[in-house]
């Protein structure tokens, strides 16, 4: 890890907000792309998520996201319950941060992708009982809207449809259609 990186991870910690924030869009745009650090913060972003600090938490999730396609051990396949847990935080904007950015597991691989949809659609099926469940929902579709743009794979739209036709609400139905236009 090179020294702006490393100043990037301690600025996260820093007293100054503006410090931290700058340091933490610039951690997000560097795991869009492989990075041959990511084992060098693993275990202390595993060890965040479950962090008392619900900012650690809601960081550690949206970097295991994006390290998940710099991950040869495919470690992100043991960490993935724990990281799903954040996307269940009391901390609503903790819990949504961390759904917005899950699907980038599933970059990572067949074996990632299919973890990530399966949770998706078990989450899509069963989560009527949570706080906020339609932005949530609309969290998953746009999710899968993410992968697909990403991969091309005609699987994962049919699977965002189906789950979408499961909306009984026409409104919902309208609005989670209206990721894939």
């Amino acid at each position: 890890m090179d020294k702006i990186m490393k100043a990037n991870f301690e600025n996260l910690e820093g007293p100054d907000k503006e410090l931290q924030y700058e340091a933490f869009t610039a951690i997000l745009a560097a795991t869009q792309e492989k990075v041959d650090w990511a084992y060098e913060v693993w275990d202390e972003l595993v060890d965040w998520l479950t962090d008392a600090d619900n900012h650690r938490r809601s960081r550690a999730a949206q970097f295991l996201a994006g390290l998940a396609i710099s991950d040869s051990e495919k470690r992100i396949l043991t960490v993935f319950p724990t990281l799903w847990e954040v996307t269940k935080d009391p901390r609503f904007v903790t819990a949504r941060h961390s759904l917005q950015t899950i699907w980038r597991v599933g970059l990572a691989g067949e074996e990632q992708m299919l973890l990530v949809i399966s949770h998706f659609i078990d989450r899509f099926q069963n989560g009527a009982d949570e706080k906020h469940y339609t932005l949530r929902r609309f969290d998953m579709i746009q999710g899968l809207k993410n992968l697909y743009d990403e991969l091309k794979d005609e699987n994962i739209k049919q699977t965002a449809f189906e789950l979408i036709e499961l909306e009984e609400d026409p409104k919902y139905r309208r609005k989670y259609s209206g990721v894939w236009k």
